[in-house]
């Protein structure tokens, strides 16, 4: 797996994710590494959303239908 080094951080910065790293019983490393793979969560998911949104809009089943739908089906269980 990479690694990553991040230089120029604040010593207050550092000195904040250390205390929050500490708050949830992670060292600061562990903690870090939550918080970049959230973000890189947060890049997939925008990118997702970028895509869908490129879809060509074609008339399709409103909410109305989609509601009806999923009532027929959970009578017929």
């Amino acid at each position: 797996m990479p690694a990553l080094q991040i230089r120029d951080v604040p010593e207050d910065a550092r000195d904040l994710l250390a205390e929050r790293a500490r708050q949830n019983g992670q060292s600061l490393n562990s903690f870090l590494r939550d918080v970049v793979m959230r973000e890189a969560g947060f890049a997939r998911n925008a990118a997702l959303v970028d895509e869908i949104s490129a879809w060509p809009h074609e008339p399709g089943f409103g909410a109305d239908e989609v509601l009806e739908a999923l009532d027929a089906g959970r009578q017929g269980r």
